[in-house]
C-alpha cells in the first residue's frame, strides 16, 4: 500500500496550544506539509465551533462570529483541507458569574474522519493534534488496521494531552517554539 497520511486538528486544542506561544498566526499549509514529511498529504481536517450567538447578539459577539466565519472560510480553500463545524452550546454560569460553553459533535467528527479513513485504507499514517483521551477508541480502530497515529500537542497550561491518549498512540511530539516559528505565517501572505 502506497504511503499517504491525513491530519486532524482539534481547533480548539490548537488555539490553545498557539495561546502559549502568545497567540501565533500560523500557516496552516506550512504546518501540514511539515507534519506529514515524507508521506504524501491525502487531506487536513480541522476541527472547531464557531463563537456563541445570543439570539439578540451585542456587537462584540457579531464580530467574534463575522471572524471566525471569515477564519474558516479561508482555511476550508486551501488545498487538500475540510473544515467540519460543531455547535458551540450555552451551559448556564460558572460559580463566579463566567458562561460556561460546551463544544458538541467535534470530537464525534474527528473520531468518526479518523476510524473511517483507517478502516477504507485510505491512510497509512495519521497526525492527530489534540490531547483528549476521548479519542482513544478511534485510535485504537485506526491502529489495528494498520494505521500509524502520531500526536502533536503542546505543553502549555492549557494543552497537555490525557496521559492515556500519550500511552494510547504510536509516537508523540511536542510542539516546540521551533516548529512555531517555521509555521509562521508572513505578514502579507494571503494564505492562512
Amino acid at each position: 500500500m502506497q504511503k499517504r497520511a491525513a491530519v486532524f486538528i482539534d481547533g480548539g486544542y490548537l488555539d490553545n496550544v498557539l495561546l502559549h506561544y502568545g497567540r501565533a498566526k500560523i500557516d496552516y499549509e506550512k504546518m501540514v506539509q511539515d507534519l506529514t514529511g515524507e508521506n504524501p498529504l491525502l487531506r487536513a481536517y480541522y476541527y472547531h465551533c464557531l463563537p456563541y450567538q445570543s439570539a439578540e447578539p451585542t456587537p462584540e459577539e457579531k464580530q467574534k462570529f463575522s471572524s471566525a466565519e471569515r477564519f474558516l472560510r479561508r482555511l476550508s480553500r486551501l488545498n487538500s483541507f475540510t473544515v467540519r463545524k460543531g455547535k458551540l452550546q450555552y451551559r448556564g454560569k460558572t460559580d463566579d458569574g463566567k458562561p460556561l460553553f460546551e463544544q458538541k459533535r467535534v470530537d464525534v467528527a474527528l473520531a468518526t474522519d479518523l476510524v473511517m479513513h483507517g478502516t477504507k485504507r485510505l491512510i497509512t499514517h495519521a497526525i492527530l493534534i489534540t490531547g483528549d483521551s476521548d479519542f482513544i477508541p478511534a485510535v485504537e480502530i485506526a491502529q489495528s488496521e494498520g494505521v500509524h497515529i502520531t500526536l502533536f500537542y503542546g505543553n502549555g497550561e492549557n494543552s497537555m494531552p490525557h496521559d492515556e491518549l500519550m500511552d494510547a498512540v504510536d509516537s508523540r511530539h511536542m510542539i516546540t517554539q521551533e516548529m512555531i516559528d517555521k509555521w509562521k505565517r508572513e505578514e502579507r501572505a494571503e494564505t492562512i
